[in-house]
């Protein structure tokens, strides 16, 4: 038991110290704008439809299980931004890192770790360059820019999945569904949602390259390293839920007293 947590606790020293190498190489060193923009490319298109289908859905949900709580109120009039609220500030910047978690860092994990077993960030080492600039600054950079464009696809999505079933299960037109929207949804609650995507997609970007980055024992290890990537972001993102909400909780109360 003590040298399993012995292992943790080095492993997340590891983690950090990694993403303070990652951190220092994208703000000191020129990092090609080019494999940045691939980057982006290719995470948004590959998690797009999936996020929009994902976001439809969590926002007919939303609205099902408001129209619960409202309508002993006889508050339908509010259902609309109560389910947009909930959304932005929890429900679509979680999605999304389970979305990116599932996908991309398992996508990345195993990109970058076949490529330190066959011994190709070798290669780049060998030719003069850095490989932590070359390759994994513009993975690490996408995946967090890639999560805000899909938090924005996400949640479009669930207002128009809300307002399908505001129409169909609440009996409540488009219009009473968006009215109070402005209202409720704060800008509060957008700096909330956007804190949450970002620190959720930094710890999913940090975790799959370093699992990738520092895979060792060939096939095997791929598989080793996208599965305790698979892991770790989920309960990482968990607990980094947690510590936003509580700081934002915190922040939102000073600020009140003030």
């Amino acid at each position: 038991m003590n040298k399993k947590f012995y292992d943790i606790v080095t492993d997340v020293g590891e983690c950090l110290l990694f993403l303070k190498s990652v951190s220092h190489c994208a703000i000191t060193n020129k990092v090609s704008s080019k494999l940045v923009n691939e980057q982006i490319w290719k995470v948004t298109t590959q998690s797009a439809s999936t996020t929009a289908l994902a976001g439809f859905f969590v926002g007919a949900v939303m609205t099902v299980q408001f129209t619960m709580q409202v309508k002993e109120f006889g508050a339908l009039g509010y259902l609309g931004g109560l389910a947009t609220s909930g959304t932005i500030r929890e429900i679509g910047p979680l999605l999304i890192a389970f979305m990116l978690s599932g996908k991309i860092g398992a996508f990345t994990s195993a990109e970058l770790g076949t490529m330190k077993v066959t011994e190709q960030i070798d290669a780049i080492r060998c030719l003069g360059a850095d490989p932590i600039q070359e390759i994994v600054v513009p993975r690490f950079i996408g995946i967090i820019i890639s999560s805000f464009f899909l938090l924005i696809i996400g949640l479009l999505m669930s207002v128009g999945g809300g307002l399908l079933m505001g129409q169909v299960f609440s009996g409540i037109t488009p219009e009473q569904y968006i009215r109070h929207i402005p209202s409720i949804v704060t800008s509060f609650s957008i700096f909330n949602g956007l804190l949450k995507c970002f620190v959720f997609a930094a710890v999913l970007a940090t975790i799959c390259t370093y699992k990738g980055y520092t895979t060792t024992g060939g096939a095997k290890g791929v598989g080793q390293s996208v599965i305790k990537t698979a892991v770790g972001t989920m309960i990482c993102i968990v607990l980094a839920d947690w510590m936003t909400s509580y700081f934002s909780d915190t922040a939102l109360s000073l600020y009140m007293e003030w």
